[in-house]
């Protein structure tokens, strides 16, 4: 479970200008970086420097392009088109003044990462700070529901409590299951609704999506298992799905991707147990009008 008490956290966006000014790539590989060092609270050996930094209008650490109004009021690149080009302080028009002594001063701080309030203790140059918070092990999870846009960030323990109170998701204990799904008309598959159900075993939990697609022109059902946590968490653990009927069977053995990977994401790899429409209404039994699958699971901890 991800470190931090349960809690909702606002995902401030940085400058993309600032990751093209250092020559940093959007990644998700850049956990390899190591840090300088850790410190608790001191940063660059110079404190409060850090805080000219701070952007007035959402708070957070302002990266180059630094802009600043003719009377020398900072604020970050992102903020100035929000407050449409005109200083929040003394309400001057901003321009396109850049505040390169700030900037200059900035290359020679260390910063801590903008998670330190959820654990993280790292400090970093001021360059590498942004690489390192793209995959920084402590930022805050997307809620994994599928049925809707949520844009709704926190740690396990908060997303668990949001996924049952706010998208009324199925809790379940144990590592085996055995669920029925019933749709009564299954000729309208982009109109199936997902379907999410939260197992807590192992001291973990893990989301078993069940859906209906199209791949290409085919409409098929897809049951795929993702991992509430790290992709190196995920990896210990491996999953197994059955579905039956007619005397017939088929199965899927497989690894748990980390809900760090977009749910679109799994789905789009085929990362999962995948039936096509005609077998899925051959297992159901009867006439074809009602799909009735039946799909058990077990999920198992690997020895290392």
């Amino acid at each position: 479970m991800a470190p931090g008490g349960g809690g909702m956290y606002r995902d401030v966006v940085e400058s993309r200008t600032a990751l093209a000014d250092y020559g940093i790539a959007p990644t998700e590989t850049d956990s390899r970086n190591p840090p300088s060092r850790k410190s608790p609270a001191v940063v660059g050996g110079k404190p409060g420097v850090h805080e000219l930094l701070e952007c007035p209008v959402c708070g957070s650490v302002m990266y180059p392009p630094i802009h600043q109004c003719s009377s020398g009021h900072t604020i970050c690149f992102n903020c100035k088109t929000k407050v449409h080009n005109i200083c929040p302080i003394c309400h001057q028009e901003l321009g396109n003044i850049r505040c390169m002594a700030l900037e200059k001063v900035a290359e020679l701080l260390e910063l801590p990462c903008r998670y330190h309030f959820l654990g993280c203790q790292d400090i970093f140059p001021y360059q590498s700070r942004l690489r390192h918070e793209q995959n920084c092990r402590f930022r805050p999870y997307n809620c994994p529901y599928a049925g809707a846009e949520c844009s709704v960030t926190g740690d396990i323990r908060f997303l668990v409590s949001h996924l049952k109170d706010d998208h009324n998701v199925d809790m379940h204990d144990g590592s085996t299951f055995n669920h029925r799904y019933v749709k009564s008309n299954p000729q309208e598959v982009e109109n199936a609704t997902w379907m999410l159900t939260v197992f807590n075993c192992f001291g973990h939990q893990f989301c078993l999506h069940f859906e209906a697609f199209n791949i290409g022109m085919a409409p098929v059902y897809m049951a795929f298992l993702r991992f509430m946590g790290d992709d190196h968490e995920a990896k210990r653990f491996s999953y197994s799905l059955e579905v039956s009927g007619g005397g017939r069977k088929m199965q899927w053995h497989g690894v748990p991707r980390s809900i760090r990977d977009s749910h679109k994401t799994v789905r789009d790899s085929l990362d999962g147990l995948i039936i096509q429409r005609k077998l899925a209404l051959f297992f159901s039994g009867g006439d074809g009008q009602e799909l009735k699958l039946k799909i058990a699971g077990r999920i198992w901890k690997e020895q290392l």
